[in-house]
This record gives C-alpha cells, sequence and structure tokens, in this order.
C-alpha cells in the first residue's frame, strides 16, 4: 500500500516502544512476590500481548507489501486473515486473564472475610 516514506519505521518503532514497556511492567507484576495470587492472570496477559504481537506483525507485513507482486492481493487477504486470527486469540487469552483476576479477588475478598471475623469468649 502506498503510503510515505517514514510511516512505515514511526509505526514499527511507535509499536515497539509501547509494547515493550508493557511486556516489561506484566513481567514484573508477573515475578512479583506480592502478586502471587494474581500469576495466572498475569501469565494470560502476557500470552495476550504475545499473540497481539504477532498479529500487528502480520498487518504491517500486509501494508508493506509490494502491489506490483503478481499475487498481491491475495498475499495481503491471506496476512490479514492470519492477523484477524491471531487477534482473536489474543482477545481470548485478555478475556481468560480477565476472568482470572475477578476469580482471585472474590476468593481473596472471601478468605480475608473469614479470617477477620474473631470467635468470641463468652
Amino acid at each position: 500500500m502506498p503510503m510515505e516514506q517514514e510511516t512505515m519505521g514511526l509505526l514499527i518503532a511507535g509499536f515497539s516502544s509501547i509494547m515493550g514497556v508493557a511486556f516489561i511492567i506484566v513481567l514484573r507484576l508477573l515475578f512479583s512476590k506480592n502478586r502471587k495470587l494474581y500469576r495466572p492472570a498475569y501469565g494470560m496477559v502476557l500470552v495476550y500481548l504475545v499473540f497481539f504481537s504477532l498479529a500487528v506483525i502480520q498487518v504491517l507485513n500486509a501494508i508493506k507489501l509490494d502491489i506490483n507482486h503478481p499475487m498481491a492481493s491475495e498475499e495481503i487477504s491471506l496476512k490479514l486473515g492470519i492477523a484477524g486470527v491471531l487477534w482473536a486469540i489474543s482477545m481470548l487469552f485478555l478475556m481468560l486473564g480477565l476472568v482470572k483476576f475477578s476469580i482471585n479477588k472474590k476468593t481473596l475478598k472471601k478468605d480475608l472475610h473469614v479470617k477477620s471475623k474473631k470467635p468470641r469468649k463468652s
């Protein structure tokens, strides 16, 4: 797809820097001693970031494909289809991570509530 010369570099640099920061934050949270209860959820978010990154790579490859290629239309359609499937998988992992966060939070509240009740002495 025709576009300005610097656009692809800016897209790649911008996406890479934001995704790099997100990876670092999620990895720090995943291996934090204070957040052991949420490790499965952070793991799901990390897998989401991986699949989302793979989807974006496919989209960027489709954008920069030479339109003079003999089968450019088919090639671009295939790359966008693969990107769509990878995006769908990434969203599945994001939803699973959100479910894990909510289940752990409910369980944590219930456990804290039970522990805070002290038996009465008569």
